[in-house]
């Protein structure tokens, strides 16, 4: 365990020495080194710890940064890891490593894969989610939708996270109409099923938005803090008087990760990042969807939701995006059964309640 915050870059390019040193003064005091007194230079400006060259052209960068720099919050933190470093060509973090004394500041997943099991009695099998789609339908269309959901035996279903204020479907309509329906479902099978509606919201409207989602009766919010910001995901999941379960989405993130030579990782993103603020479920598009995602990123993404890290709960994935029910074995074996296994808009084709029982029963079969 390092006492220290360690950040791997990948650098393709020449003169790993000379960026190297750009980068550990512009991403704390961001002034000419030479300037500085003594003291800051000594400890406050980052360290190069290590410089690995795979090629003349390629190059691993590990420097370290006195946790102080990183103050009390959220926002700095990610500010010392990719602030003005993420104005530099052919960069990329492939690593971080964070001190207790950094990650004993957050609460991370409030239920985590544990309070989510308990909360369905769920010992063993993954869980049922999905999304209310599409944009354009009204709000009795979305809340029927949501009943048969219910009905077929799923567990979470979240909007669609471009579900916002439409004409079509405005937000506390929404929320009011489709949480109805999910509880007058329940009440008929004895279900525990929550529905999660999306806060992308303006920032200002987001807190007060939450606390009547809850006064609603919803059961779970989704957040997509590329959109609203990783600090305002933190400040709901930890707010003891909202004690929701969060769903993060990718939404906004995407061109983060995707650049094989610009960026942060996928199991930054989407592993540490998202578990640090709060996610207990994170959203991220599986290998053979629509999106581009490696199945070694995928992997990564799992290992960061749910690897050892400080003192914080593990992270659901969620790997999503064009999946069918025919993937779920496939998705069950390359995950395991710690997955929340989101079936979006393939279950509208044909039955929905008919492809809700169906997937029910089988993800039932890995209790």
């Amino acid at each position: 365990m390092t006492d220290r915050i360690l950040v791997t870059y990948l650098y393709h390019g020449s003169d790993p020495a000379l960026i190297a040193e750009m980068i550990r003064v512009e991403q704390t005091i961001e002034f000419p080194l030479d300037l500085a007194p003594e003291w800051i230079q000594d400890v406050v400006v980052g360290k190069v710890e290590e410089i690995l060259s795979n090629s003349p052209d390629i190059h691993q960068i590990t420097i370290s940064y006195n946790p102080d720099v990183a103050g009390l919050d959220l926002t700095q933190l990610l500010n010392v890891l990719w602030g003005n470093a993420s104005m530099f060509a052919n960069l990329k973090v492939i690593g971080l490593e964070l001190p207790a004394v950094i990650t004993d500041r957050f609460k991370g997943p409030r239920f985590g894969i544990d309070g989510l099991r308990k909360f369905y009695d769920a010992p063993t099998r993954p869980l049922l989610t999905t999304g209310l789609k599409p944009m354009g339908s009204d709000s009795k269309t979305l809340a029927a939708m949501a009943r048969t959901l219910v009905l077929g035996g799923f567990d979470m279903i979240k909007d669609d996270h471009s579900l916002a204020n439409q004409k079509w479907s405005m937000w506390e309509e929404r929320v009011t109409t489709i949480t109805r329906a999910v509880h007058e479902a329940n009440a008929e099978i004895g279900g525990r099923c929550v529905y999660a509606p999306s806060m992308n919201l303006p920032f200002d409207q987001i807190k007060d938005a939450a606390f009547k989602a809850k006064e609603l009766g919803v059961g779970a919010l989704l957040v997509l803090p590329g959109i609203s910001g990783f600090d305002a995901m933190r400040s709901l999941a930890e707010d003891d008087d909202l004690a929701l379960p969060i769903q993060g989405h990718p939404s906004f993130l995407g061109t983060l990760v995707t650049s094989p030579q610009n960026g942060l990782s996928h199991g930054i993103v989407f592993g540490t990042l998202m578990r640090l603020a709060g996610a207990d479920i994170s959203i991220f598009p599986n290998i053979g969807g629509r999106f581009s995602f490696s199945a070694d990123a995928c992997k990564e993404i799992q290992l960061r939701a749910q690897e050892p890290f400080g003192k914080m709960k593990k992270s659901w994935v969620a790997p999503a995006g064009g999946m069918t029910i025919e993937r779920i074995p496939e998705m069950i074996e390359m995950y395991g059964r710690d997955t929340a296994l989101l079936i979006g808009g393939a279950l509208s084709r044909g039955d929905l309640g008919e492809n809700a029982r169906r997937m029910t029963e089988l993800v039932h079969s890995y209790s």
